[in-house]
């Protein structure tokens, strides 16, 4: 497994996919886009297709496209681009996880289906070991957001002895109100140092004094940047 040297931390920019007023993906400003987050606010992770991305509202081909734009105006300037490649087709999921290897992404993330939805921990693990495997050298988070996907399975059930299952996996992405799940995700991992990133970003602060890695949100400021600047 070829894993980052740094483990994936502070603040991530969960990045919104640029428009023309005729609906089309304006790759031409993504690379502006870099400038800005490195420059103005000294942020060098990102999260992309994502929520704020609208990635499920994108076609699979638009979604790769806009993966490889900015893999590419980010390679020397990013240190992680984090490709959220989760579909309601397992297929489709792991074909987006496999391009996001060919690009050289630095890793990949995954919600859990969400028509129709897998009722128990094991049926949800099986499907994120299938959708890793697809890109085996690289790190796999998963993408814990239940308002949305409407699937409720805890993240701290879901984290249990999930490894051995899922060899790549480092980290999660918790976005959701439930401070209890959160500080029990991280109480009982501890020992694994897996990256917790927070996604909820008006309740960042209490998710940092309950052991909060990291943070992907939309509202990213140099202030906040100090935080981890350690």
């Amino acid at each position: 497994m070829a894993f980052p040297k740094k483990k994936l931390q502070g603040l991530v920019a969960a990045t919104i996919t640029p428009m023309t007023e005729n609906g089309e993906i304006n790759f031409s400003v993504i690379g502006q886009y870099v400038d800005y987050l490195v420059k103005e606010q000294g942020v060098k992770n990102i999260f992309v297709n994502g929520t704020t991305g609208e990635g499920l509202s994108l076609s699979i081909s638009e979604r790769c496209q806009v993966a490889e734009e900015w893999v590419t105006k980010g390679k020397d300037k990013l240190d992680q681009v984090v490709i959220h490649v989760g579909a309601l087709s397992l297929k489709e999921s792991q074909e987006l996880a496999q391009h996001a290897a060919e690009i050289g992404a630095d890793g990949i993330a995954v919600i859990a289906p969400f028509f129709l939805k897998p009722w128990t921990k094991d049926i949800l693990i099986n499907f994120l070991k299938e959708v890793a495997a697809a890109a085996p050298a690289l790190p796999f988070y998963y993408y814990h957001i239940p308002a949305l996907t409407g699937v409720k399975i805890r993240a701290e059930e879901l984290l249990d002895g999930i490894q051995d299952k899922i060899p790549t996996f480092q980290g999660l992405k918790f976005s959701d109100t439930d401070l209890l799940d959160f500080g029990q995700c991280v109480d009982q991992n501890r020992q694994q140092q897996f990256a917790f990133l927070f996604g909820v970003d008006e309740q960042l602060l209490s998710a940092l004094v309950m052991g909060a890695t990291g943070a992907v949100g939309s509202f990213v400021s140099r202030d906040l940047s100090t935080l981890w600047s350690n």
